[in-house]
């Protein structure tokens, strides 16, 4: 089992931390091995940011992508820049608020800003796209990702943290 997976948006969105914490679900949480790479563009703070996860069961030969077989995005520019090699039976999870002209029939559709926003917080959006990402995609065991979340994230933002990625997994169970 190798799974080739982009999280992407813009500078300032939690993007690698989000890659992070997945690569951490899976290979300090779980039995899987992962490696995760990132890259932004110069601006840094609000330009085209991803982050890629390979987990596998084996151990991983190629640290890149092959294609991009999940994707998580967070933002119109990024659907646009980062698109070009996504399998043909990709797991598309999107915020339909941030990316209204994605153009895919079968993209699961998520309004995390306004979710996070309910939180009380915009800045858990990412947290709860990834709860609802892994739930759709199935990437790694949901107690995992919860571990991660909880040993990723400063002590005073924990119990907002876990309120988010609830809501990310409950908005498609």
């Amino acid at each position: 089992m190798r799974r080739d997976i982009r999280i992407c948006g813009k500078g300032g969105q939690g993007i690698m931390l989000a890659g992070y914490i997945l690569g951490k679900a899976a290979s300090v949480f779980h039995e899987y091995n992962s490696v995760q790479m990132q890259s932004y563009g110069p601006e840094a703070r609000g330009g085209a940011a991803r982050s890629e996860v390979v987990i596998s069961d084996e151990e991983i030969g190629y640290c890149g992508l092959y294609s991009a077989e999940y994707m998580m995005v967070m933002s119109q520019e990024a659907f646009n820049k980062y698109t070009d090699d996504l399998a043909d039976d990709a797991v598309v999870v999107l915020d339909p608020d941030l990316v209204p002209h994605a153009d895919m029939e079968d993209a699961y559709e998520i309004p995390v800003t306004r979710l996070a926003e309910e939180l009380g917080n915009k800045i858990v959006a990412n947290i709860i796209m990834l709860g609802a990402f892994n739930e759709v995609a199935e990437l790694v065991p949901e107690k995992a990702l919860r571990d991660s979340v909880k040993d990723s994230v400063p002590g005073r933002f924990i119990e907002l943290n876990m309120k988010a990625v609830d809501t990310g997994i409950e908005y498609f169970r």
